[in-house]
């Protein structure tokens, strides 16, 4: 696994693979939340979104798809123009219009966000990430190696990324998406009616719901229908 720094964060998964899985990770996330998960191909795993530029070089491979999760689908929309042609694109709980009270994150649970700190952590997460006490336990073993303060800079600046970049999202950049039936930070009935066709619901899922798959290629399939 190679990590460069920077401030949108990439962290590569070399299987010595000429495929790519390009994920986009959700607020908040490192690479350290997504360990349980195991794939052949190669996965570039980009999060901490302070800005949006993207440096890597996709030449070495014959395939590449897009995953992204949550408000990385987001940064996926926004960075669409440097990323490659993609075989399949698609997205997990999130869309492109993360801060749209209607489709997005509403001003109640942007409330939420912004108020998570070392006293109620715990409870933000088993009441809005995971759905069973075991997920629980599992997601509190696969711990993010960030702080509350970058995590708070973090939404900051992808406040200001929206705002710079919303007149240019593709609304149909992503072929599929995926969304829990249980979430509580999108929407799902305006999720519903933003992809109409493209969605598939996950039944007995809240937002994090990588503890359903075993790797971020089985997300990919469950997406197409595969």
């Amino acid at each position: 696994m190679k990590k460069r720094e920077n401030n949108v964060k990439l962290v590569k998964i070399d299987n010595r693979s000429s495929s790519l899985i390009i994920f986009f990770a959700g607020w908040g996330c490192d690479e350290n939340q997504f360990t349980n998960l195991r794939d052949r191909e190669d996965v570039l795993i980009l999060y901490d979104y302070r800005d949006l530029e993207l440096d890597f070089d996709f030449s070495p491979y014959r395939q590449v798809d897009v995953l992204a999760y949550s408000a990385g689908v987001f940064a996926a929309s926004a960075m669409a123009s440097r990323l490659p042609a993609a075989g399949k694109k698609a997205a997990v709980n999130g869309n492109p219009y993360l801060f749209d009270e209607k489709y997005g994150l509403s001003s109640a649970v942007m409330d939420v966000l912004q108020h998570i700190d070392m006293d109620n952590y715990l409870d933000f997460r088993r009441q809005y990430m995971v759905e069973t006490d075991d997920e629980f336990r599992r997601y509190n073993r696969l711990e993010v190696h960030r702080s509350m303060e970058s995590c708070a800079a973090e939404l900051a600046s992808l406040q200001k990324l929206y705002g710079e970049n919303k007149a240019r999202l593709n609304p149909a950049y992503f072929e599929r998406a995926v969304v829990s039936d249980h979430d509580r930070l999108f929407a799902l009935a305006a999720q519903k009616e933003f992809y109409g066709r493209r969605l598939r619901i996950l039944p007995q899922s809240r937002h994090h719901v990588f503890f359903h798959f075993p790797s971020l290629r089985a997300v990919l399939d469950y997406a197409y229908g595969q």
